[in-house]
């Protein structure tokens, strides 16, 4: 009889090196802190020395840094080359928000949001390819996973929150572009596109109309910790390994169904 196939550590993510930019809050420490329990060697890049200083009490490595700054990106990638020699994953979620009525946006939320939000993901990406491609292989390859929005170009919000959502579908289109010409690398780029979850970011919005939001998903419900760890989990392990170019909604199907 044939042996059936050992599936049983095909989510496994222990001792992958991974970095999560903005780590430390939001969406960013539910992954960062979800794949550390899983056995991976987690990095998280962020500004505040308290917030990192309780990601490191948790077991996490840190790293102090402000990815708005135009060289940050490179010193980040030298910093976690020279102390890991490779990187297995790379999740790009450092990100900014900002709302304002169309006809008083300003371009200081444009410039900030645009930039944080696409430039930093793309040069980070840039910086670290030696070091995502040093231990891929065809069989497991590295992963670049890129943090969208279902704002980004699956529905159109309903806040007038203009460069974010500018912002996120640039990602997702980036996300595509790189997929496609770093599959030869063995580097695979994906994209995570959340719904509403607890964070920083959702705050105002979610104590103003939480009841709201949780209603257009047929799930009633906003997202909740293990929802994002679950997709981030999918695309870091060999479950994954055949998955590049995609946009990935974890939103309780609301871009899909409303």
């Amino acid at each position: 009889m044939t042996a059936l196939p050992d599936y049983s550590n095909l989510f496994c993510v222990k001792d992958k090196t991974v970095l999560v930019t903005g780590g430390t809050s939001g969406i960013g420490a539910m992954i960062a802190e979800g794949l550390r329990s899983q056995g991976a060697q987690v990095v998280v890049a962020g500004r505040k020395a308290a917030s990192l200083e309780r990601a490191r009490q948790l077991g996490l490595d840190v790293v102090q840094v402000d990815l708005s700054l135009d060289d940050a990106p490179r010193y980040l990638a030298d910093d976690v080359s020279a102390r890991y020699g490779q990187l297995d994953v790379l999740i790009n979620n450092a990100g900014a928000t900002w709302g304002a009525p169309l006809a008083d946006f300003p371009e200081t939320g444009w410039d900030k949001v645009i930039d944080l939000n696409v430039r930093v993901p793309f040069f980070l990406t840039q910086a670290l390819l030696p070091a995502l491609a040093r231990g891929a292989s065809a069989a497991d390859p590295s992963r670049v996973i890129m943090i969208g929005s279902i704002d980004g170009g699956l529905r159109v919000p309903e806040t007038p929150s203009y460069s974010y959502s500018a912002s996120k579908a640039a990602v997702h289109q980036l996300t595509r572009h790189l997929a496609r010409d770093l599959g030869a690398s063995n580097i695979t780029v994906n994209a995570i596109a959340p719904g509403p979850f607890e964070s920083r970011m959702m705050d105002a919005i979610l104590n103003a109309r939480g009841d709201h939001i949780a209603a257009l998903s047929p799930l009633g419900r906003i997202g909740r910790p293990d929802d994002v760890v679950g997709a981030a989990t999918f695309l870091s392990s060999r479950a994954g390994a055949y998955l590049t170019g995609a946009i990935i909604p974890v939103d309780g199907g609301i871009a899909t169904t409303v």
